[in-house]
C-alpha cells in the first residue's frame, strides 16, 4: 500500500483558519477513503499572543455545526518548519495578501509551490463567511485530488 500523501495548509497563528481546513479536509478524505491527509502550520505565531486556547472557538463550532468532533485533547498551535515544507506533497496559504511576504521572508525556496486561497481573518471576514468560503475551497480540493488518483489509478490498470 502506497503511504498517504500530504496538504499543508498555512496561515499566521495556525489557530484558526488553517486549523478548520486541516480538520475538514481529513474528516472528508475519510469519507471518500482519499490516500491524502492534511496537516496545518502557521507562518508567525507570535502574532497570536492574544489566542485562548489551543485552537480558535469559532473553528470549533464551525466544525461542530458540520457534524466533525475534535478530540478530546486539541493540539496547541504549531510553527512552520523546513520538515514540514520537505514532507508535503501538496501546499496552500489560506490568504496571499497575508501570506507571500511571510513566506518570502522567511522561506523564500517554498514560494513557487504554494498554492494561494484568498480566505480572510476576521479583521476583514465574519467567521461564518470566512469558514463558508474555507469549506467551498476544500471540497474544490478533495474533489480535484480524487479525481486526481482516480485517473492515475486507472492508469495503472491499463
Amino acid at each position: 500500500m502506497m503511504k498517504s500523501k500530504t496538504v499543508l495548509f498555512l496561515c499566521t497563528g495556525n489557530y484558526y483558519r488553517s486549523r478548520f481546513a486541516e480538520l475538514l479536509f481529513n474528516y472528508l478524505a475519510v469519507q471518500i477513503d482519499l490516500d491524502w491527509h492534511a496537516i496545518s502550520r502557521g507562518l508567525a505565531l507570535e502574532l497570536g499572543i492574544n489566542n485562548i486556547g489551543a485552537i480558535s472557538q469559532d473553528t470549533v463550532a464551525g466544525l461542530a455545526a458540520r457534524g466533525i468532533a475534535l478530540e478530546a485533547e486539541v493540539r496547541p498551535p504549531l510553527a512552520l518548519s523546513e520538515s514540514d515544507l520537505a514532507n508535503a506533497h501538496h501546499i496552500i496559504a489560506v490568504n496571499r495578501a497575508e501570506h507571500l511576504l511571510m513566506l518570502e521572508r522567511k522561506f523564500p525556496r517554498c514560494v513557487k509551490q504554494v498554492e494561494f486561497w484568498h480566505i480572510y481573518d476576521r479583521e476583514f471576514a465574519l467567521p461564518n463567511e470566512a469558514l463558508a468560503q474555507l469549506e467551498r475551497n476544500v471540497l474544490a480540493l478533495v474533489n480535484r485530488l480524487h479525481a486526481t488518483d482516480q485517473a492515475v489509478r486507472a492508469s495503472h490498470e491499463d
